[in-house]
């Protein structure tokens, strides 16, 4: 059959995509203001609402053309709580956080809450602050370069013997295009051991000093003691990379803040010895995760550390199934309403073996994949071992995105 009209869905990204189709049109520069909005839809769902507060959120959200869905028991209130998908243009979205922002049942903090995440999700770039220096994160995604002076790490344990060494590959990555490089000194494998401080120190210490002096990119401490921490800020560090989100160590809050330092806020489910084993489900993947963040961004906050100072990390392959890692690679734009750079590292780790097979060494196309999908999905920082290849992949990805 022929078609007697030629149409298409549009498929739009950003504020951006949305104004060159208005433009190609032909709409008035003062009716694009007013139709920008009405172009962005959004669906934002939230967990476990009082069925009053719901019923509310959803006649709100009709009287502003958009809707809500509510669980079917929830009008007559036969539920306790039920979860809340608001749906709506961002139009209909600041009208409704607008009719809301004095009413009771805490709507006021939502229509805030709802307010901020517009905003977040809209951000194009993020001031990242740091000891010596404040450097802007959107243009492009930036690479972080692994060095791990440990002998058990998954992927290059043991590979630099000697100070020298780890100094020269360290130089290496800058060359090859490493923005920023992560120093670390206790592996946090699957069911690694853990290490004294003075043994961490002792192997860490030394090669942030000779590399710091060497280069001119931020070096980061992957820790999560505070005295290895402190020690490395003090010898040229500038972020702290620590897997617990500062909760192994009481006095991890208190040094960054101190040294006005960055500090990645990544989620893990247990400890590095513990984190695969036992059951691995989830209730709600992303919302938990989100969730975590959330409140250990709000304790950094509450320690002194400036959100500017604050970089997420969903954490791949730290307490997740293979598939739950490609989940959170599928959705990382989700994590945009965190309003803050999202690191992620999903370098040459175990569940690319289980679509491509192979040790970490034979790991590299499976990690190009990831690191292509991160970039077109919201990431900001890569932290990957093969800087060089990682580098034109990452690229080439934001080339596409941005086209």
């Amino acid at each position: 059959m022929k078609r007697a009209f030629n149409i298409r869905c549009l498929h739009l990204n950003s504020e951006e995509d949305a104004i060159e189709i208005l433009r190609r049109v032909g709409v008035d520069p003062y009716g694009l203001t007013s139709m920008l909005p009405k172009m962005e839809h959004l669906n934002i769902h939230i967990e476990a609402l009082p069925c009053r507060t719901a019923n509310i959120i959803k006649q709100e959200m009709l009287s502003v053309g958009g809707d809500a869905a509510v669980s079917r028991d929830s009008v007559a209130c036969a539920e306790d709580v039920t979860e809340v998908v608001i749906m709506g243009t961002v139009k209909q979205l600041r009208k409704f956080s607008e009719k809301i922002l004095n009413q009771a049942f805490g709507l006021h903090t939502l229509a805030e809450t709802i307010e901020e995440a517009l905003n977040n999700i809209s951000r194009k770039s993020h001031e990242l602050k740091m000891s010596h220096r404040k450097i802007m994160v959107g243009d492009r995604p930036l690479l972080m370069g692994i060095i791990n002076v440990t002998p058990d790490s998954f992927s290059d344990g043991g590979q630099f013997s000697s100070l020298d060494d780890a100094y020269r590959f360290g130089c290496g990555l800058v060359e090859d295009g490493a923005d920023i490089l992560d120093i670390g000194g206790e592996s946090s494998r699957p069911g690694a051991e853990p290490v004294s401080v003075q043994e961490e120190l002792r192997r860490v210490i030394p090669v942030v000093e000779k590399i710091a002096g060497a280069v001119s990119v931020p070096i980061s401490v992957d820790t999560c003691k505070a005295e290895v921490a402190r020690q490395a800020l003090q010898s040229g560090a500038e972020i702290v990379n620590d897997i617990s989100a500062m909760r192994y160590d009481p006095g991890m809050a208190d040094v960054i803040a101190q040294a006005k330092a960055a500090v990645v806020i990544m989620h893990m489910r247990g400890t590095p010895r513990t984190m695969q084993q036992g059951e691995l489900s989830y209730g709600s993947l992303r919302g938990e995760i989100l969730s975590f963040l959330t409140e250990r961004c709000e304790a950094a906050t509450s320690s002194g550390i400036a959100n500017e100072y604050l970089i997420v990390d969903p954490g791949i392959g730290f307490g997740k199934t293979a598939e739950d890692n490609l989940r959170i690679i599928k959705y990382l734009s989700e994590f945009k309403v965190l309003g803050r750079p999202i690191l992620i590292g999903p370098s040459r780790k175990a569940f690319i073996a289980t679509i491509t097979g192979g040790p970490p060494s034979k790991r590299e196309e499976g990690t190009a994949s990831a690191i292509a999908a991160a970039v077109l999905n919201g990431a900001n920082i890569l932290r990957v071992h093969h800087v060089l290849k990682m580098k034109k992949v990452a690229a080439m990805a934001n080339a596409i995105l941005r086209a």
